[in-house]
């Protein structure tokens, strides 16, 4: 019995492997069969987009190159359109054969070095609408081939690898950062395509496991039940074999003294044919998986057959019920078993029938089903003696479990589900059916679905829907359905066609969602992508379009187009200081004047914060155009109430018109922006048109700045000093370190030419720090050749003030040069201390604390009133040359000049006062005691080496 049951064994195991090998044949199979039936739409698609993207790169250049791209696409998806048609039309036995998923991967890698192709070779590099609608037309046809090639990792990776991976990289090592832009964009597709190919296949792996095996256990069970039928009739027969031997017997025994050796012989044939009988009698049972059990309830003996087969376990490790037997059931099946079994014995019930669990030999739970009958009883009643069968049900219960999860499942969806038999009527509809419809499932069930269907065009839709599933099985798409109150709404549709072994159509099965959400969040969407949602104006991208469209119809009319390009001025100012909820305020508010101020404009846009674009069709004379620019400016211009605040706003404005200034759409706009950046320059609240000197100008600007940080990095920086002269000793006690430039082909740059440009571009913090560091190396210096200790004073920008780390700085420039701090001096325009006073004050404060010495510089034009100048805490008050230079007994600026100088010392603050150049301002500041003086006077700016031996004539003199 031992070598049957191992037998049985290795052809369980060679049974199992033979499945799941076919199991995975089947997969690969239908995989392939998915391939092809989900390419037809991606491959056309592919082939629209290939047209659209010569369509937008047509030119002259290209067209050579483009055009055998194009044949090569055409050809490309012919030759898969008609590969997926061979497929389609080829018999079942040869779509199983290995050379239709090779010609597949094939063709999806051809497909992907195309688009690859296209990405890399045909996308111009620097016009950034084209390369947005080519690379979206390209991206979206690799979407599609992606979604539909997801079924099948190596047809997905074949296809997304040769398309993005060179795309991506090529993209990420161009020289241009717009296209590197893109190459990042690209590789966040790729990494979202793996993710997404990932997921579906794993979860089409999983669905066409799960209804293999679940076809292959219903082939399963329907040959168990053919075979039980067929040992049923066999055992029935035989049983009647029984019954006839019986009479035979019977008749044999009447005759018995008239044919005794012909009733012996009759007798023996019906004992083998009894013996066959029982032979075949426990094949049946062993073949329908039943097992005998005969229980002695007095000694609790217990007798069984397939023990092995149905608890693992070994004849002989149960003997007796209650002692082997009744330990394995399980815990919570024990009470109902026992109730069970003490009704039938009580005489309550006519047999004992019960399901419950046991713990298998392997330490897994199987369910039972047990059937038994008391067959005898004493005087009293009891039972003595029990017979009965018993077999495993456990796939039953995981069947019915698998049910049960089916039908909760169908009932939780989100989805509305419907199934529908072959002639289109409800059967079932779960909650999500009623929750969309408004329909009651007692309301539907039996019905025709054309019976709900109110459209005449929406029935004849569905007419169309029955005969493509005719043809393929499935159907999706959109419909605009209406719900039982008569509202329309969009709605997502999917039905499959459900088949029986026989190839006859079952059942129908649907699946639809409400697309009423999805359509409101992509209208606004939509709106989103066009317009700002902070001011309601077109967005950039709106605003590029309408700027195409318009000069397309420059062209072809002849008219001229102008484009204005509007800059609020100190903006950023205003929003640092009221925040940024006013400053949105104040952005609307401006949109809403802009939209009225210039009523004819053909498209108003905001392109970023605080720039905005005004776009005219046709603007008449450049005189109609200054006139409507002034009056626009005029209009911002005016005081408006904004979170409480009256505020005045001005804007400065640049003109660009094409085909006078440009002849492209970006020329256009850089130039609008260049004339923008000019009118910052004079001030703002101006407008100005742009010129070629304009772009002369800018474009020297530009060069400038290379150069300067070229001059940063290779040290053509030098500090030169300037001395100043104390006034009551007559000695030269400070130094103020001023930058310069030697330009090795221009010689010496003047610093009015690239300091303001520094404040511009944020240079000026490393030259500040250079001149910081230097001007302290140089000062230390001195003081170790014996010359003099002289106080350094060092320009600071509000640059470096705002970076934060102003003091550490100048603490580290201190430590390392080991200059004292009090012969360190910081200086900063009076204008500059206005600008976030708090900070400004806190940091002042820090230095102080460090024993540098502070003063306020170009004091007299900040406008800044005595209670800020109390607040702050400096050592030097400079009075600002403009002052200085009309000084003249009895004029306005000798009068500001007296006032400055009483007000510092009474503040105990000392006065230097710069731009001394005649021996008459020096002999009047000298009489009004101002403490020092600097200027032409004294000395011009020099090398540190001039200036040392100044110091060393000023020892040398008497």
């Amino acid at each position: 019995m031992t070598q049957t049951a191992s037998a049985a064994a290795e052809l369980t195991l060679d049974s199992a492997r033979e499945i799941r090998q076919q199991f995975a044949t089947d997969i690969a199979i239908e995989r392939t069969r998915l391939l092809y039936q989900g390419s037809w739409v991606p491959t056309l698609f592919m082939l629209l987009n290939g047209a659209a993207c010569a369509y937008l790169l047509w030119a002259p250049p290209s067209r050579v190159l483009l055009s055998g791209w194009l044949i090569w696409l055409v050809l490309l998806a012919v030759l898969r359109l008609l590969q997926v048609r061979a497929f389609n039309t080829a018999p079942p036995s040869s779509q199983v054969q290995a050379h239709w998923r090779r010609n597949f991967l094939f063709g999806a890698g051809a497909s992907g070095l195309t688009l690859a192709f296209a990405a890399i070779a045909l996308v111009p590099a620097d016009v950034f609408y084209q390369q947005a609608l080519v690379y979206g037309l390209i991206a979206a046809a690799i979407l599609s081939a992606s979604v539909a090639y997801a079924v099948s990792l190596s047809a997905f990776l074949t296809f997304a690898l040769p398309c993005l991976l060179p795309s991506v990289a090529y993209l990420l090592l161009s020289e241009h950062s717009l296209q590197r832009g893109w190459g990042m964009l690209g590789g966040i597709l790729l990494l979202t395509l793996l993710v997404v190919a990932w997921q579906v296949n794993r979860l089409l792996q999983r669905s066409l496991l799960q209804r293999f095996q679940n076809q292959a256990l219903i082939g399963r069970l329907q040959h168990a039940r053919q075979r039980a039928e067929t040992l049923n009739g066999e055992l029935e027969r035989e049983v009647e074999q029984r019954r006839w031997a019986e009479g035979e017997l019977r008749t044999a025994h009447a005759e018995l003294e008239m044919r005794v050796a012909e009733r012996t012989l009759e007798l023996d044939d019906a004992t083998h044919a009894l013996s066959k009988s029982q032979a075949r009698l426990a094949l049946a049972l062993e073949a329908s998986e039943l097992g005998l059990w005969d229980w002695n309830l007095q000694s609790d003996e217990v007798h069984h057959s397939q023990l092995k087969e149905i608890f693992g376990l070994e004849p002989e490790a149960v003997q007796a019920m209650l002692r082997d037997l009744k330990p394995r059931l399980h815990p919570d099946d024990l009470p109902l078993l026992r109730r069970t079994l003490v009704e039938h014995m009580k005489g309550r019930s006519d047999g004992y029938q019960i399901e419950y669990r046991v713990k298998h030999a392997d330490g897994h739970w199987v369910w039972v089903e047990d059937r038994g009958r008391a067959v005898e009883r004493d005087a009293q009643g009891r039972v003595l003696r029990m017979l009965g069968t018993r077999r495993t049900i456990t796939a039953r219960k995981q069947q019915e479990e698998q049910q049960r999860l089916a039908a909760t499942v169908f009932e939780a969806a989100s989805e509305g589900i419907v199934i529908l038999d072959p002639n289109y009527r409800l059967l079932a509809v779960n909650q999500a059916f009623s929750q969309v419809t408004g329909y009651r499932q007692e309301e539907v069930l039996g019905k025709s679905v054309a019976s709900l269907i109110g459209s005449r065009d929406t029935r004849h839709q569905y007419q169309l829907i029955r005969l493509e599933l005719e043809r393929g099985d499935r159907w999706q798409g959109e419909l605009i359905e209406t719900r039982k109150n008569g509202e329309l709404y969009p709605q997502l549709l999917q039905l499959n066609v459900v088949r029986d072994a026989r190839g006859l159509v079952s059942h129908i099965v649907g699946f639809f969602a409400d697309l009423s959400s999805r359509r409101e969040a992509e209208e606004r969407l939509r709106y989103l992508s066009h317009y700002d949602e902070l001011t309601g104006l077109a967005n950039r991208s709106l605003f590029k379009n309408r700027l195409h469209e318009a000069s397309q119809r420059s062209r072809q009319s002849g008219r001229s187009l102008a484009l204005l390009h509007v800059d609020l001025d100190r903006f950023k100012w205003l929003n640092d200081s009221l925040g940024h909820e006013v400053a949105d305020q104040l952005l609307r508010q401006m949109s809403r004047r802009l939209t009225q101020a210039v009523p004819e404009a053909d498209c108003i846009a905001r392109l970023s914060g605080d720039e905005f674009a005004v776009l005219l069709d046709s603007y008449g004379s450049l005189s109609t155009l200054a006139r409507m620019a002034s009056r626009l400016l005029a209009k911002l211009r005016l005081p408006m109430t904004v979170g409480g605040q009256e505020l005045v706003v001005s804007a400065s404005l640049g003109i660009s018109l094409l085909p006078d200034n440009a002849r492209e759409i970006s020329t256009l706009v850089s130039q609008a922006d260049m004339a923008m950046q000019h009118a910052k320059h004079l001030g703002g609240n101006t407008f100005q048109f742009f010129t070629d000197n304009l772009q002369a100008c800018t474009l020297e600007r530009l060069q400038l700045e290379t150069q300067l940080r070229k001059a940063i990095d290779e040290q053509q920086l030098e500090v030169f000093y300037q001395p100043k002269l104390c006034l009551a000793d007559d000695s030269l006690n400070a130094a103020e370190a001023l930058v310069r430039w030697r330009h090795p082909e221009r010689g010496m740059v003047p610093p009015g030419d690239f300091i303001g440009l520094a404040e511009e571009t944020g240079l000026i913090a490393p030259i500040g720090e250079f001149v910081l560091r230097r001007a302290c190396q140089q000062a230390r210096a001195w003081q170790l050749q014996g010359l003099a200790q002289i106080r350094v004073s060092v320009n600071l920008s509000v640059h470096q003030l705002r970076q934060g780390k102003l003091t550490s700085l100048v603490r580290q420039v201190l430590d390392e040069t080991g200059l004292a701090p009090q012969f360190l001096e910081l200086e900063l325009t009076e204008s500059q201390l206005l600008d976030n006073v708090e900070s400004v004050i806190s940091t002042f404060q820090q230095l102080r604390d460090l024993g540098v010495k502070l003063a306020i510089d170009d004091f007299g034009t900040g406008y800044s009133s005595l209670s800020y100048l109390k607040r702050f805490p400096v050592d030097y008050v400079k009075i600002d040359q403009t002052f200085i230079r009309d000084l003249a007994l009895g004029g306005e600026d000798a009068a500001i000049t007296r006032a400055i100088i009483v007000m510092a010392h009474s503040l105990e603050l000392k006065v230097v006062a710069e731009g001394v150049e005649t021996q008459a301002q020096m002999d009047f500041l000298k009489a009004q005691q101002c403490d020092e003086i600097q200027g032409y006077l004294i000395s011009r700016p020099v090398p540190a080496e001039q200036f040392a031996q100044l110091l060393r004539d000023q020892t040398r003199a008497p």
